[in-house]
């Protein structure tokens, strides 16, 4: 879907904001890039609808050179979600969510039922809040604006540069399920930027760990905190795999799925570090306990705990 091919950013004073870089994010794929200030994610990002030109290498978009889109087509076609939310404030709800929409001459009625349908989507009655301005809105419901303005034109990419940072806790917690809630639904390609690790282990299918300009691991949540390939990423995951190495996965059973008796059967005294590599292999293990199964683990269920648990910053 998109592939980065020796792609370098340098600047006219020599700064090198991203070197040399190749990977490639897959159809429908939720691509997260972390790493510290300046280590080039954003400049990445931005080099994919083109707000930023590469000085070196190519982006190719669904096998197409990125330089050889008409411009408007290619930004037209790629969704894009800010962390400053960007509504036009003189608009209506509706107004905002049209924009694209409107550039690509879609008709009225299809525009309508599309706003609608989006507003349906992110849980937010069309009567109630399509007249409304954004300053009638809370902050997470115009982020959530912000993302289904993006959806608008049905396009196969979304890129979000740090779209839920400025939320408060809560509010951001909630936009990360439902934004998971919605992929499920829309099966997007997303580039999601991110300094928040937590956001990251609990968002991506596959997270990219940048620092200097440079990718230093490309992987699974889980395969990050078990398998980091060095200092740097083992400790911005702060994974610590040795203060969950002797914790049992009976202490995620409010987290579980309910109980699959199909799935391959585990201990619930099983450790979670044992859990990690069992599911390496398996989509899921049911759990049982005292003879009884009593939920069923997951990759998404491990790494949403472990997540937590950084968040809760219980790895030191």
């Amino acid at each position: 879907m998109i592939r980065f091919q020796r792609v370098s950013k340098i600047y006219p004073d020599g700064t090198k904001a991203v070197h040399n870089l190749n990977f490639t994010i897959e159809k429908g794929e939720f691509f997260v890039l972390i790493g510290p200030s300046g280590s080039g994610k954003t400049t990445t990002l931005k080099m994919i609808n083109r707000l930023i030109d590469l000085s070196e290498g190519t982006i190719f978009i669904q096998g197409k050179k990125a330089s050889d889109y008409d411009i408007h087509e290619l930004r037209w076609n790629i969704g894009y979600v800010l962390q400053q939310i960007a509504l036009f404030p003189h608009m209506t709800i509706a107004e905002n969510i049209a924009i694209v929409p409107e550039l690509k001459k879609w008709k009225q009625e299809k525009i309508k039922k599309r706003i609608d349908e989006l507003l349906e989507m992110v849980g937010l009655d069309p009567a109630t809040y399509r007249d409304r301005k954004p300053h009638e809105l809370s902050g997470g419901q115009q982020q959530r604006i912000g993302v289904i303005r993006a959806l608008a034109a049905n396009p196969d990419i979304i890129l979000m540069d740090e779209p839920f940072s400025a939320l408060d806790p809560i509010s951001r917690e909630k936009l990360q399920d439902d934004i998971l809630t919605l992929q499920r639904q829309i099966n997007k390609t997303i580039v999601f930027v991110t300094h928040d690790m937590h956001e990251a282990l609990k968002l991506g299918d596959r997270i990219c760990v940048m620092q200097h300009a440079e990718v230093v691991q490309i992987d699974a949540p889980e395969q990050l905190i078990q398998h980091p390939v060095n200092a740097f990423v083992k400790n911005f995951v702060r994974s610590g795999n040795g203060h969950y190495e002797h914790e049992c996965i009976e202490d995620l059973l409010a987290w579980m799925k309910p109980a699959a008796a199909e799935a391959k059967t585990v201990s619930s005294h099983t450790t979670i570090q044992e859990a990690l590599a069992l599911l390496a292999d398996e989509d899921a293990v049911a759990v049982e306990k005292d003879g009884e199964i009593v939920g069923t683990m997951t990759r998404q269920v491990l790494v949403k705990y472990l997540a937590s648990r950084i968040g809760e910053r219980q790895f030191q």
